[in-house]
């Protein structure tokens, strides 16, 4: 069971995983040992599944993200989804309902090779639909229990 303490060690991992663990210690008077075996026991169940890094794309070059839905025919359905896991620039992907079946997001340098990517997967899948939708500012990401 997920206790109030849990969700105050996890919220400070969400805002910042690099942050020390006596000072999350020292910030909610719990014991460093306390918090120690707590995180590797939330790791060991799952609930923690990795600590990274969010990235500012753009600075890196990336200047252009889309959300893309797709509907494919059943039967090529799981080549499109082993395709698009293996993508270098699908960010995350997701099997989604209402009408479509994968929703990715992807990361690309220009609004011209996301295109070359949308053409190439509709012409190499025949995709039923496809949309995308470019983001044009990131708002919020990543903040759901981050304190």
């Amino acid at each position: 069971m997920i206790t109030e303490s849990d969700l105050k060690i996890i919220g400070h991992l969400r805002k910042n995983a690099r942050k020390k663990i006596t000072h999350i210690s020292k910030e909610l008077d719990i014991p460093v040992t306390t918090i120690y075996d707590k995180l590797r026991a939330h790791e060991k169940k799952g609930i923690v599944k990795k600590h990274t890094t969010l990235l500012d794309f753009s600075k890196l070059g990336y200047q252009t993200s889309a959300l893309i839905a797709m509907s494919v025919d059943r039967n090529k359905r799981e080549r499109l989804q082993n395709y698009l896991i293996t993508h270098p620039n699908v960010n995350s992907l997701y099997r989604v309902d209402f009408g479509h079946d994968f929703l990715a997001e992807v990361i690309f340098e220009d609004l011209g090779r996301l295109q070359e990517f949308v053409d190439s997967i509709d012409i190499q899948f025949s995709l039923d639909q496809i949309k995308t939708f470019n983001i044009l500012q990131e708002l919020k990401k990543e903040e759901f229990l981050s304190n």
